[in-house]
């Protein structure tokens, strides 16, 4: 793993920033990956579809293309199933065939969820309703996180972050093995120590060994991914062309950072497919004309477009419920007479 992360950072991640992310989902739909372990190259894709829009915002440019190597790994800390994204994404985009703009930073969370329950429903998954419950969850249980700019003279930090997407599911060192005639209980155990060190659990060997095969690929199945910039088909274009291991001159982002989130914001509405400052009627721009606070008023333009909606009444009355006269017909009974138990 050692070696294949400093090949990575040889290969391709080189001359221009980058970023970590890590992109999870919640408990409530990881068991859709266990069965179906296709889902996991939907995952990446969607967490691409997050990474390529936001990038390419602030670039002005219709050829900016951006890159991303996504690792997707199925454990948790103790081999649970926990599928999750660990992603290597330039701080920006390549564009005009030598140049490389830095953008600046916003939140993905909610356009990654959005990516997500379309895909889930499409695959069927799951429901309208499971979604409209979810989202109305305190909280989500989706988290992006994203890291600071790595910059192309820390290359060191670089191949510290390859290295650790592309890792193992277990540590050997944290690892230690039992043997059944050294067992309290007669059989084979395994102890495993957490990443901190303050945690132990203790499993049966076979229940170790059925743990780590859940996280083992299918055959022909691609755990790190290659997007953008750094897709297979982009790298043989260029080294056909030569151009494989040009240095891209950065240039940081024209857009402000109160223009861009501006932008992101407007791209995070699309998920309701829906512009809300867009007139239903004649389609032209709408803008803010003043403020309305008075309750009376707001009452009174909801009550004229039939919006208004009062939660705050008693609930309809309980009609009184006709209980008919038990009538008991012994001629029904399938017990026998009395003379039967008096014999």
């Amino acid at each position: 793993m050692v070696v294949f992360g400093e090949q990575l950072c040889e290969n391709i991640l080189k001359y221009v920033p980058h970023r970590q992310w890590v992109f999870s989902i919640p408990k409530r739909l990881r068991i859709y990956f266990i069965f179906d372990r296709s889902l996991l190259s939907k995952l990446s894709q969607c967490a691409w579809k997050v990474l390529g829009q936001y990038l390419r915002q602030a670039v002005a440019y219709e050829d900016a293309v951006p890159g991303a190597v996504i690792a997707i790994q199925s454990f948790g800390d103790f081999l649970n199933f926990n599928p999750h994204l660990h992603v290597i994404a330039t701080d920006g985009c390549f564009y005009g065939g030598g140049s490389f703009m830095v953008c600046p930073t916003p939140k993905a969370k909610d356009l990654f969820r959005y990516e997500i329950f379309k895909m889930l429903k499409a695959k069927g998954k799951i429901n309208d309703a499971v979604i409209e419950n979810m989202l109305n969850w305190r909280h989500s249980g989706f988290n992006v996180y994203c890291g600071n700019a790595i910059w192309p003279h820390n290359e060191e930090g670089l191949e510290n972050v390859a290295r650790y997407i592309i890792r193992a599911s277990f540590s050997q060192e944290r690892m230690t093995y039992i043997p059944a005639h050294e067992s309290s209980h007669g059989t084979a155990k395994v102890i495993y120590e957490s990443k901190d060190s303050k945690t132990k659990e203790t499993f049966d060997a076979l229940d170790w060994l059925a743990l780590l095969t859940t996280h083992i690929p299918n055959k022909g199945e691609q755990m790190v991914r290659y997007y953008g910039y750094y897709s297979n088909k982009s790298r043989g274009m260029r080294k056909k062309a030569g151009r494989d291991n040009e240095v891209s001159a950065l240039i940081d982002s024209d857009v402000s950072r109160k223009a861009f989130r501006k932008n992101w914001a407007r791209l995070i509405q699309k998920i309701y497919n829906v512009d809300p400052l867009v007139c239903p009627r004649c389609h032209g721009q709408m803008r803010v004309i003043s403020f309305i606070e008075q309750p009376e008023i707001i009452e009174k333009i909801l009550k004229h477009f039939d919006l208004w909606e009062t939660r705050n009444h008693d609930p309809p009355a309980r009609k009184a419920t006709h209980i008919p006269e038990l009538i008991i017909d012994p001629s029904y009974s399938q017990l026998p007479e009395t003379e039967y138990w008096l014999q």
